[in-house]
Parts: structure tokens; C-alpha cells; sequence
């Protein structure tokens, strides 16, 4: 596992330099200048140029990404154009609330998809496996800002169970803070929960297939528990991969479904950041999504290697 493990970190750090590189240029080729922007509409050319020159926008491209790695190689992420003071801090203030809402979300996304298996695969009622083929059709059909506003509608307007947006901290008001999160983690979840429900169904009804576990129910063991210790554990390996995959899912999700319920994480600060042409933020939230879905892939390795012992990395 070790030597797996060092062999990995050379393409991981490959795969971020990459990134870093199709993020800063991608950034620059977007219509738009942030000095105009940051200078007003009634600014002449001399105005905006000395804005260019005092963010460094008059110089080389490869020199800007050259000084801008180098940053962040010494952890200085710099100051923000135009939302105003460092990146590092308005990226901390809004990284708490975005990782609580990913890992509500990924609870859903474990709890729900692993019930949508289990019952698709072992279910002897074919309305029950058709109504839960439907239902992950048409989570998977409806893009997630409609599901989001169907929540709002149907829990927070109709029903007036639960507030429709805004975010309140655990540590004040835990039984509050439930409620806020509620919502957005179930729009966040929904359509990977589906995903993953599919792959454990299928898992599970290749494993069930399976020459020992016919054996097993023709000796007298309880189907519950071929399932539990055996179809189950057997079905998850592959299950973990997509796991993984989606939770790359939820990071780039969390944008969208942040701004819908008001939630004040990492989504509204790079609304922010691209609206203003705030390129200094932008940039680094990328790159830390790129990052962290880096260092999830790797897990996620480790983790099918420990369920499956067959596997050896080495």
C-alpha cells in the first residue's frame, strides 16, 4: 500500500499542475477585463491601465502564472480584486458551511442510495422495483435547480415545515441549523443518491446470482444474512468507485444549490468572484475543487484495495 501510495502522489501533483494551468488560462480568455470593471464605466484609459499595471494584468501571461503558483507554493493566496480583502479568509469563512453541506449531502447520498439497492435488488414485487426505476429516472431527468425549487414549494411554502434558505450554525442552534440544512442536502443529494442506487442494485443482483450464494440458500442460511455478510460486502467495491466519482459531484453541485437556498458557502463566493471578474478567487476555489477531488480519487483507491483483498496495488 505504501509504495502504492508513492507512486500515486507524482501523478496526483501532475494532475493539479494541469489544472492550475487550464484554470488560469481558461480564466484569462473569458470575456472581460476586471481593471475596466474595477475602474467604472466612466473611466478613460489612463485610469484603467494604471489598475491593469497595480494587479499585475499588464504583464506576460506565463510571468502572471509563474508569480501566481509561486504563491501558492508559500501559501499566499493574495488579495481579492474586487470583493475586498485576502482569498485565504474569504475562502475559510465560506469553507466551513460548504463542507457541511457536502457531508449532509453525502450521508443522504450513502443512507438513500443503499436503501434504493438493496430494495430494487431483493424486492419480489415488480411495482415496487418499477416505482423506484421511475422515481431515479426523473431525479436524474430534472435538472437540480428545478428540484430545488420544488423543495422550496412543496416543504417551506405548502407545507411550511421547513425554512426555505439561509443557514444557522450548529454550535448555537443544532435543532435550527437541521432544519436549514435539510433541504439543500437533499437537493444536493438526490440525483447521485439515484446513481448510486442503480450501481448497488445491480451489484447486488449480479452477486445474488452467484453460484455460492445458491448454495447458501439451499443449505438453510437466512437470505438476510447472505446479504448482509456476503452479497453485500462482495457488491461494494465497485460501489465505492462511483461513490467516490459523485462526491466530485457534490463539490461542483454545491455552486448551484448554494445560491438557490441562500446558503453562505464556497458557491456564493465564486458567484461573486466570476460575476465581478475576480480572478484571484475564482482561480483558487477551482483549484481547490480540482484538489479535493484529487485526494477523494486516491481514497477512494485505498479503500476499494482494503474491501477487496485480491487487489494488490504493490
Amino acid at each position: 500500500m505504501r509504495s502504492y501510495l508513492l507512486k500515486r502522489l507524482p501523478s496526483a501533483a501532475l494532475v493539479l499542475l494541469l489544472a492550475s494551468f487550464v484554470i488560469f488560462a481558461i480564466l484569462r480568455l473569458i470575456p472581460g477585463d476586471p481593471a475596466t470593471s474595477l475602474a467604472g464605466p466612466d473611466a478613460g484609459p489612463e485610469a484603467v491601465a494604471a489598475i491593469r499595471a497595480r494587479l499585475g494584468l499588464d504583464q506576460p501571461f506565463l510571468t502572471q502564472y509563474a508569480g501566481w503558483l509561486g504563491d501558492l507554493l508559500t501559501g499566499d493566496l493574495g488579495p481579492s480584486y474586487a470583493i475586498g480583502g485576502e482569498v485565504s479568509e474569504l475562502i475559510g469563512n465560506g469553507l466551513g458551511a460548504t463542507v457541511e453541506l457536502t457531508l449532509a449531502a453525502l450521508l443522504l447520498v450513502v443512507v438513500l442510495g443503499l436503501a434504493i439497492g438493496l430494495v430494487g435488488a431483493t424486492t419480489r414485487r415488480p411495482w415496487v422495483a418499477g416505482a423506484l426505476r421511475a422515481l431515479t429516472t426523473a431525479v436524474l431527468a430534472v435538472p437540480p435547480f428545478v428540484t430545488g425549487i420544488a423543495l422550496v414549494l412543496v416543504f417551506a411554502v405548502t407545507l411550511g415545515l421547513l425554512p426555505p434558505g439561509g443557514h444557522e450554525s450548529v454550535l448555537d442552534a443544532p435543532d435550527l441549523a437541521v432544519q436549514y440544512l435539510l433541504l439543500p442536502a437533499l437537493c444536493l443529494a438526490l440525483p447521485s443518491a439515484a446513481i448510486l442506487g442503480r450501481y448497488v442494485k445491480d451489484g447486488l443482483e449480479r452477486t445474488l446470482a452467484e453460484d455460492y450464494v445458491r448454495t447458501a440458500t439451499a443449505l438453510g442460511v437466512p437470505r438476510k444474512r447472505i446479504i448482509r455478510r456476503h452479497a453485500l460486502p462482495n457488491a461494494l467495491p465497485p460501489v465505492v468507485t462511483v461513490l467516490g466519482m459523485q462526491i466530485g459531484q457534490l463539490l461542483g453541485g454545491a455552486v448551484l444549490v448554494e445560491a438557490i437556498f441562500a446558503w453562505p458557502g464556497l458557491g456564493q463566493l465564486a458567484e461573486q468572484g466570476v460575476v465581478r471578474r475576480d480572478y484571484p478567487v475564482v482561480q483558487d476555489l477551482l483549484l481547490l475543487m480540482v484538489g479535493v477531488f484529487v485526494l477523494v480519487q486516491l481514497l477512494t483507491d485505498l479503500v476499494y484495495a482494503w474491501l477487496d483483498p485480491r487487489i494488490r496495488w504493490e
